[in-house]
Order: C-alpha cells, then structure tokens, then sequence
C-alpha cells in the first residue's frame, strides 16, 4: 500500500492558503522526494475566492465584504466564484498524474478524484454523487464544488465541503453566475446547496469529520495517510510566496478596460461554462487593442488563457483572421478546456465586435454594450422590422393595480408606461411578460404565428440565464437590458420567476428610442 502524507494546515488566512497550494505544487514538480498529499485546510477570516480566470469587479460585491470583514483572494484554480467561511472544510490532492494513467484532466478524472468525499459522505448516511461538470451533488443540492490545475505531470485537485453553511452571506458577497443555476434546473441560489448541518440536523465535530475524510481517502486510492508537515523546502518556498498572494496584483491579476467608450463586451455560453469577452479597440486603426477573457472554466495549463489573450492582441478587426487565429492557437497549443472549444472562443469574441456593427445605427458603444442578440445579428433581426414589444413587469411602479397584469394604462408614473406610449407611436404590439413561465408561453405563441423578430428588454443576469430558453423558440430578438437593482442582485430570482418580485426596475427608455429609431 503506497504511503501518502497527510497535510492537515488548519486555519489560515486566504493569502496563505493560495500560497500554499502554489507551494505544493512546485514543490512537486521540482522535488521528486516530496511525497503525493491530501491536505485538509480552512480559511480564518472567512473569504471570497475568485477563480483564477475571473474578474473581481464581475464576480464579487467588493464593498460588501469590505464592511463584513470577508477576505477577498484569487485562486490558482480555475471555475467560479465561491464563498469560504470559517465553517468549511477544503481538502486537496497533490500528486502525479500519471498515478491515474491520466494525460488530460477532463470530466473523469475530476469524477475519479471526487470519489474519496462521496464515500466519506456514504459513512455518514449520506447519499452523495458526482455531477458534471465538477460538484458533488445530494438530491441535486450541491455540497462540494471541485477544480484543478496542473504544473507538467504534476496535478492539483481541491474541493469545498459545506458543514454550517451561510447562504445569506453568500449572496450578499458574490455576484451569483446565474447561468450555472440554469444548467442544473434550480432556480435559485438556496435551493442549490446543502450542508452537513442541513443534512444531519447537527454539525459534526471537525475532527471527526477530518478522520472520516481520511478513511475516504484511503479506501478510494488505496493509500495509507500519514500526517506530516511542510519540508523545508517547502516552508522556504511558502514564506517566499507569501506577500505575493497577499498583493493587490494579484487579486486584480485580471481586470477590465478603463475606459468603457472603446470596450466591447459579450457574454457567451458554451456547454464547460461561461466565457466573457471584454475587447479595448482602436476603430482608427480597426485593430484590437486588448481583449480579457473571463469566466467560471476549467483551463489546462494554468496560463493557456492569458496566452490566448496575448495572441489576438493588435489582430485586426476581421472575423476571418481572428477564427483562424483562434483555430491555429488551439492547433499548436493543444489546450485542454473541458465542454469549451475554439469556436466558443470565436463567437464570444464575435459577438463582442457586433457592438461596432450596432453602433452603425446611431447607437453610441457604451449604449451598444447593454444590447443582447438572439437567433440573428442586430442588423439581421432590425432588417426584419420587429412589431413585437415585450417589457418587464419587474418596471412596473409597486403601487399600480396593473403591475402583475399583462396590459397598462400608460398612466405616465413608471418607465413602462414610457415604454408602451414608444411602442404603440410605432404601430408596435405591446404586452408586460408577468413571469418566466408566460415569457415561454408568448415565445411560442409567436412560433406559432410565424412572427420572425421582437424587441424585449430584460436584466443581463436574466438574458444569462435563459439564453438557451431564448434560443430555442428560433425568433430574432433584440434584447436591452434594463436599469437599477435586479431581483438577481437582491437574491430575488425565485419571486421574479413566479411573477411575485416587489421591487422596482426601470426600462431604458434613451435606449429603447434609439432602437426603435433604427429601423422606424
């Protein structure tokens, strides 16, 4: 039976516990006498943890966790956003691939090193599974959330396993991906996770816990655990990473373009999670000045998507050369991204350079930006002079006896009301969507008549969420996303859902102008 060490670091604070994954594994790569690892770890403050490809100002409430007291730090790994209290265990494997006779980390191999938590979760009386793309899963309720990288044949695996879990907090600090919430048919952030205390009625002792995950381990991989410390050379190497994981240059490792007069940006969703593209370009000299690529996937190796990034810098802007760009890079690199491909890639940086082609309109780029398209180009879907008007009841003034109704009085006292009188000036069929379920209901009521094109206008979270639901009734819509606080952002989605969301949005009404000016 091989031996492994057993790193058991307790509480440490974000910036340590980064550094010591980056520790661990290039210890490993260079030392060959530095044994194969399991290491138990928890996080004092609690933090929030960015995915190695993310941006903070995307992903995470800054200035709540500031008042909270929450650390905010950047992962090595890749995958979304999470949430690290004091209350939950993390636990990595640090090892060669090769010991799993694997060269690529796809679905399966997370699925075989996820193993040893769902057997420790079976001694408990607890019935856990793996589920694609990389959680374990009770009754559909997430419990542990898993993500890697790698260094050469060398291979890190971590996960979260949730014992007293805050969710309130959680959705105060993070910027929820709503899109993921869709892929597994749970409607809200709640009803997507569980905890042991949730689960058992209590809250384990840690100790216990940690032995039980031991056991885990040692029957999946058939390794015998024994705790040990750092090396030395661990230990020098720990304290020589230290500042740097606690550096601001690191947390904002990636960040987005100043200036968003010449940003272009687009969200695309491929079947390995969420892509967003963020394009600084030059219109003068049509060229791409820069582009950061963001988004909540699995990339292997570590920095395959900065090299990406520097590869499409300067690129003309020519949808031709940047695919075959794109292609080549993929060609030559070979990088590994599970359920993401070259043409994802591709049609999330071409839906980003749509913006330019929006903008012909009379629309200014900052305005463009808030422009989401379905099934068709802007151009495509304008040239089919949409007569169709959805709009949001979520806009709706909360004191108006018309609010969860379909029509409205144009009474003049909410921007909905601005938004009928626009549509009903140009001959528009007008109607408020009172939930998701009657938006699906109008979409294939639309199928059915043969309409070929609408205007509708929605939150960005919610047009994120819905892109496939959107994309099936094969319509052209142009979508425009509207004003203040969202029920995404409250932790509202389900009320919304349902049509019971109190609380007041607003429709753009300068943008919702120039869109109908554009084809009227």
């Amino acid at each position: 039976m091989n031996k492994w060490r057993l790193l058991d670091t307790g509480k440490l604070t974000a910036a340590e516990n980064i550094a010591l994954d980056e520790t661990l594994l290039e210890a490993k790569k260079n030392n060959g006498n530095i044994p194969n690892t399991v290491r138990f770890m928890q996080f004092s403050p609690p933090a929030v943890l960015l995915g190695y490809h993310q941006s903070l100002a995307q992903e995470i409430r800054a200035d709540f966790c500031k008042k909270a007291g929450i650390g905010i730090n950047r992962r090595i790994t890749g995958g979304g956003a999470i949430f690290f209290d004091e209350t939950q265990l993390g636990w990595e494997i640090i090892c060669e691939k090769q010991l799993f006779n694997v060269g690529v980390a796809d679905t399966d191999f997370f699925k075989r090193l996820s193993q040893p938590l769902i057997s420790a979760l079976n001694k408990m009386g607890i019935t856990a599974s793996f589920r694609q793309r990389n959680d374990i899963e009770i009754k559909g309720r997430k419990i542990s959330g898993t993500g890697g990288t790698e260094e050469g044949d060398i291979f890190l695996f971590q996960g979260t396993l949730l014992v007293d879990f805050d969710v309130e907090t959680m959705l105060k600090a993070l910027r929820i991906p709503i899109a993921k919430l869709k892929d597994k048919e749970i409607d809200t952030a709640k009803e997507r996770v569980t905890c042991l205390k949730w689960e058992l009625g209590c809250v384990p002792e840690i100790n216990e816990l940690k032995k039980i995950l031991k056991e885990g381990f040692e029957e999946a991989f058939d390794i015998c655990l024994e705790p040990e410390g750092l090396s030395k050379e661990e230990e020098t190497l720990f304290l020589e990473k230290k500042n740097m994981f606690t550096s601001q240059s690191w947390i904002n490792k990636i960040r987005l373009p100043k200036d968003e007069q010449q940003m272009l940006y687009s969200i695309h969703k491929a079947d390995g999670g969420l892509i967003r593209v963020s394009l600084m370009i030059n219109l003068t000299h049509n060229r791409i000045q820069s582009i950061v690529i963001t988004g909540d996937f699995f990339a292997y190796p570590k920095g395959i998507i900065l090299d990406l990034e520097a590869e499409l810098k300067d690129v003309s802007i020519d949808e031709k050369i940047i695919s075959e760009k794109v292609k080549a890079f993929f060609e030559k690199k070979q990088p590994q991204i599970p359920g993401v491909s070259a043409s994802d890639f591709i049609s999330a940086v071409n839906k980003a350079l749509e913006k330019i082609n929006i903008a012909q309109f009379g629309i200014p780029l900052l305005l463009a930006n808030r422009i989401f398209t379905v099934n068709g180009s802007f151009a495509e879907t304008i040239k089919k002079s949409p007569r169709y008007l959805l709009l949001p009841y979520c806009a709706k003034s909360l004191v108006c006896d018309f609010r969860y109704k379909k029509s409205c009085t144009e009474c003049g006292n909410c921007s909905v009301s601005d938004a009928y009188t626009l549509g009903r000036k140009s001959n528009m069929w007008v109607t408020t969507i009172t939930s998701f379920e009657d938006l699906m209901v109008t979409l294939e009521e639309f199928k059915s008549q043969g309409v070929s094109s609408y205007v509708g206008c929605c939150c960005e979270a919610f047009y994120t969420k819905h892109i496939s639901d959107f994309e099936r009734s094969g319509i052209s819509a142009v979508l425009i996303d509207i004003d203040d606080t969202t029920c995404y952002e409250l932790g509202k989605e389900k009320e919304a859902y349902l049509g019971n969301f109190e609380s007041q949005t607003s429709v753009n009404i300068d943008l919702l102008q120039k869109v109908l000016d554009a084809y009227m």
